[in-house]
């Protein structure tokens, strides 16, 4: 089994950062990694998921969804035919820390016969994790801006 573990503070409420991190219509328009997501975050459903790493190929994999808490948690698991080929659980943990920002956690585990021979696979999926949070620190960062400015005029 491998892991990739990529964490990043936000300065934005929880909130804030679940409510960009669960519009995955929304991808699209600022996610560099996952350029589409086709779905619901309805835990036992299936998505269709389209990652850009980089410097690698694209690929468009059907994962199921198996953990959606709001605010907390979001989970998903893609295999490549059937188990224990290659298996990855993908996560995205928030946790609300006391100065009011946010620490994002996305991470996957790989497990399956075919993980020794991923080579340079993992080091792009995990740039591509790095480039996603930073993506989604400054939208979430972006959006807590806006609304305190909002709400200062009113």
């Amino acid at each position: 089994m491998k892991t990739i573990r990529v964490v990043t503070d936000i300065a934005a409420p929880v909130e804030t950062v679940w409510a960009e991190l669960s519009a995955v219509s929304e991808y699209a328009a600022w996610n560099p990694f996952i350029t589409t997501f086709r779905g619901e975050l309805v835990e036992g459903s299936r998505a269709e998921v389209r990652i850009a790493p980089p410097g690698g190929r694209p690929m468009t994999f059907r994962p199921t969804i198996i953990a959606v808490e709001p605010g907390k948690r979001l989970e998903w698991l893609g295999r490549l035919i059937m188990p224990g080929i290659f298996d990855g659980r993908h996560s995205f943990q928030l946790e609300a820390l006391t100065d009011g920002t946010t620490r994002l956690t996305q991470a996957e585990e790989f497990s399956g016969f075919l993980v020794p021979l991923t080579g340079t696979m993992l080091e792009r999926t995990r740039a591509g994790f790095e480039a996603m949070n930073e993506a989604l620190r400054v939208r979430a960062e972006a959006a807590t801006v806006g609304r305190a400015a909002a709400g200062s005029q009113g």
